[in-house]
């Protein structure tokens, strides 16, 4: 097993890339996705609104290997998004790189809409109003007004959507398996050393996970100007 000066492997630095690239794809489409959702939810008064924020949060209580069970069975051969996918042409998405960030956007879905939400909950009606009041359309108001005072929100989303996709490991082990270089991300790639009691090698990616979740977590504190003191 060669090992660099930094003491990785090139399994380990291939599971690295391949975790940075799952977290960088994640985050974006949980942006794009996330942000209709939370704006939806801050702003209806609609029935609806309990059910959807359920729905959004289950993955903060649901074990990881639930989630990972049913979107193992949704997506596969004999699931509604497996046949859809295969009647595409595409195959079946679970053990491919797409099937990890389906399940990533799912599992991390609240991670990045309750920022959001909450971000735009506080902006309030006035700058809106004030905006319709200037003949401002809909569209206009919203990149105008409502995505520069929701800053801090969008801050503090994408940190959280990308820390928690690069720590993820019970849903991406049952959709992705163990493939090297195609899903074996480094919470899979720790496992693979700690249970071939490889510990030196789990020590180097642990320990970086650890520097990776203190710099965010740090950053996130630092940066955002709502946990700053007025």
């Amino acid at each position: 097993m060669g090992l660099n000066p930094a003491g990785f492997t090139p399994a380990d630095l291939a599971a690295v890339w391949l975790t940075l690239k799952l977290a960088g794809v994640t985050t974006a489409l949980l942006l794009l996705i996330g942000t209709p959702i939370a704006w939806w939810l801050a702003r209806t008064r609609s029935w609806w609104k309990g059910p959807v924020g359920a729905v959004v949060a289950l993955p903060l209580v649901l074990p990881p290997t639930v989630i990972g069970f049913y979107l193992l069975v949704t997506m596969g051969p004999n699931g509604p998004v497996g046949q859809f996918t295969q009647s595409l042409g595409l195959g079946v998405l679970p053990f491919t790189f797409a099937g990890l960030v389906v399940a990533s956007v799912f599992y991390s879905l609240p991670f990045v809409v309750q920022p959001l939400q909450n971000a735009f909950e506080a902006i309030g009606d006035r700058p809106l109003e004030a905006a319709a009041t200037l003949r401002a359309s809909p569209l206009d108001t919203f990149f105008s007004v409502v995505l520069p005072l929701a800053r801090p929100g969008y801050l503090t989303a994408s940190v959280l959507g990308f820390a928690h996709t690069v720590g993820e490991f019970g849903v991406v082990l049952m959709i992705g398996g163990n493939i090297e270089g195609e899903t074996r991300v480094i919470s899979v790639q720790i496992y693979d050393h700690v249970e071939a009691m490889e510990y030196g090698q789990a020590h180097w990616l642990s320990a970086g996970m650890l520097a990776f979740a203190f710099v965010v977590l740090l950053a996130l504190y630092t940066l955002n100007p709502s946990g700053k003191r007025k």
